[in-house]
């Protein structure tokens, strides 16, 4: 372990010109200390002593529940905040939803200690919530003794961003946050107020003049050569059943729509009348915000309603006639754009109106958070209750034509926690059924294969029971399977293909890797549907989504890359963009994510390279997927993931 005192004393001393080779530049001056994070290189930043920050700090935070810093970022990018203990190097990702202003972020120290709590999917797991900012559990867990230092760096910086970070401090009690500065981060209309951008709305009038030269384009259906359900109207091979299926035809697999024409599902999630700049947890954020929307302009419902400007934009443009006329101009949007597939996640009120391919995720099916997205399948009323759930959730779209098929759920969090997963149902102070049936199981031997053995014995009772009752309620339509967030290994892969008509799976990549589309159709001999993808950036004052590029413009480019290396695979019937809307920018309510991932801004404006990128590319996957055109090789000039940060530090 470093001697960060010591470095701190000799890096005064060291020549000017030795600092260009370090990662990141940091001065100090009455206790604030700045980073210059450095755009040329892969990662960027520094560590150096808590004492040069906050005189005396313990070492040995046991006593303590949360580290308070007080810091300003010019950027939402995220980056990394980490302390060096006597055990090692241990950090996490920090978004700020106040990027060039002051704020005070309270870090939990639990997520410093612990694994994250037990969730059902992937995001509850990891991403955390709080007021000024969310966090993402990412790096190294363990007790924080002999703390002295604290390292803060970022992944492919976007212009030379810059931290300065003034005070370090310890708290027994949630001292909550607060933002410091003195102008609101959110603007009237729900944009990021502190920053600027081409094409940024700076008057209800400019807003009006860009919605009014929207509704004068053209509508496009037209140019994409669509049946009535989207799917080709060249290739049709029969005259349909009615309802969607899948074919393999001369080694491909395709979708074919009702009528009998091949069909690419090309979709997108979360879409919404007023999604977007939604502004939950409003305590200790007031401040956050220029004016407020109107109480009548609110968006969900129970614990995750919140006022919305969204909504209220959409009033802005509408009048009364919002909703009904907001989604009449979804539908106008997606037939300009080549979109055929409203996909999870969506407004009821949209998937209802009949006009395009819809897929639904089915609800209540006893999943919990306690068992990482698994039910307890040994209770004797399980398969009673899955029976009704089940038929709750497809009975009155049993007989419509546009239900593209059924998803069970999406990004379970057990896969590589099976061992954890064991451990937690056996410390559950209730005796249920499924910690009796674990500790008989292990009662034959305990080893990490039979816990694995178990946990993955519960997830196929739980596939087959809920397939057997879909198949009761609704023989007509397909069962697209689990959209898992992590790379299914054989053994999962060889549970589900007897069981789901389509594999599904999310992909956040810079495109879908063919080695593993091979495995899973070679494995499952099942077609493939990926369920979430996509890009962002950092110039309107959210964070950059789990694959970020440099630009809007890069976001088209990225757009296309990713979309059409995945169907060139031969086994790739489908496509999900998440999503929609951008991100309420101040968070959304179960998990603080605040992504510039959407084709549609808070203003109800098109990104323009977005919708762009989609058209062309829509125009292209029949040909791409037949292999008779090959998919665009231009891939964005510099795109970086979510995953583990490189250890750069040496």
């Amino acid at each position: 372990m470093h001697n960060f005192k010591r470095f701190t004393q000799f890096h005064r001393i060291i020549p000017g010109w030795f600092f260009l080779i370090l990662l990141a530049a940091v001065s100090c001056s009455n206790h604030e200390v700045t980073i210059h994070f450095q755009s040329e290189k892969e990662v960027s930043g520094q560590k150096f002593a808590l004492e040069e920050i906050t005189p005396g700090l313990p070492t040995d935070w046991d006593g303590y529940e949360y580290v308070v810093l007080e810091f300003m970022i010019s950027t939402p990018q995220r980056f990394q905040v980490g302390f060096t203990t006597e055990t090692g190097y241990n950090e996490l990702r920090v978004m700020s939803y106040t990027p060039k202003g002051w704020n005070r972020l309270a870090i939990p120290l639990r997520f410093y200690r612990n694994p994250p709590d037990a969730r059902s999917d992937l995001a509850a797991t990891y991403n955390q919530p709080r007021y000024t900012g969310w966090i993402n559990l990412t790096g190294n867990r363990g007790p924080l003794r002999g703390v002295d230092s604290i390292g803060i760096r970022m992944q492919a910086p976007i212009g030379n961003p810059v931290l300065k970070l003034r005070s370090v401090t310890l708290a027994k009690e949630d001292p909550g946050d607060q933002y410091l500065g003195e102008d609101p981060v959110v603007d009237e209309f729900g944009q990021y107020n502190l920053g600027d951008w081409e094409g940024k709305v700076h008057s209800l009038e400019q807003l009006r003049k860009e919605w009014a030269m929207e509704d004068d384009q053209a509508e496009g259906s037209a140019d994409f050569g669509y049946s009535r359900f989207g799917g080709t109207l060249a290739a049709r091979i029969d005259t349909g059943s009615g309802f969607f299926r899948t074919e393999k035809i001369d080694g491909r697999w395709w979708f074919v729509d009702p009528e009998g024409y091949l069909f690419l599902s090309h979709g997108v999630n979360c879409v919404s009348p007023g999604g977007g700049g939604n502004i939950p947890r409003l305590e200790n954020r007031r401040n956050l915000y220029k004016e407020l929307p109107p109480e009548d302009m609110s968006t969900g419902s129970g614990r995750y309603r919140a006022a919305s400007f969204g909504a209220w934009n959409l009033s802005r443009r509408y009048g009364g006639e919002a909703r009904e006329r907001s989604i009449d101009n979804i539908f106008t949007r997606m037939d300009r754009w080549g979109l055929n597939t409203i996909a999870n996640w969506s407004n009821r009120d949209v998937y209802h109106r009949n006009r395009k391919a819809f897929t639904l995720q089915l609800d209540d099916l006893g999943i919990e958070g306690s068992l990482m997205g698994l039910a307890d399948v040994y209770a004797p009323d399980f398969e009673e209750k899955t029976d009704q759930a089940v038929r709750a959730s497809v009975e009155p779209y049993r007989e419509n034509p546009w239900v593209l098929g059924y998803f069970t759920y999406n990004e379970p969090s057990f896969l590589g926690q099976e061992s954890r997963l064991c451990d937690l149902i056996l410390a559950g102070k209730e005796e249920r059924p499924i910690k009796l049936a674990l500790a008989e199981h292990l009662a034959g031997g305990d080893s990490p294969e039979r816990r694995v053995q178990f946990i993955h014995n519960t997830f196929r009772i739980f596939i087959e029971t809920v397939d057997r009752a879909v198949e009761r309620h609704d023989p007509n339509h397909l069962t697209l399977g689990i959209r898992f967030g992590q790379e299914a290994e054989n053994e999962i892969l060889e549970l589900c293909k007897d069981v789901f008509d389509v594999f599904s799976f999310n992909c956040y990549d810079l495109y879908p890797r063919k080695e593993m589309m091979d495995r899973f159709m070679e494995v499952t001999g099942k077609p493939m549907l990926i369920g979430e993808f996509h890009f962002g950036t950092v110039d309107r004052g959210m964070a950059q989504s789990l694959w970020q590029v440099d630009t809007q413009q890069e976001r088209g480019v990225a757009y296309r890359y990713y979309t059409e290396q995945a169907y060139s695979h031969p086994g790739l019937i489908g496509t999900s963009y998440f999503q929609w809307c951008d991100q309420d920018l101040t968070g959304r309510s179960n998990d603080g994510e605040n992504y510039n991932c959407g084709l549609v801004d808070v203003t109800d404006r098109p990104y323009p390279y977005m919708a762009a990128a989609i058209a062309e590319t829509a125009r292209r996957l029949f040909e791409v997927h037949s292999g008779t055109l090959p998919p665009v090789e231009q891939a964005p000039a510099r795109a970086r993931g979510h995953h583990a940060i490189p250890d750069l530090w040496e």
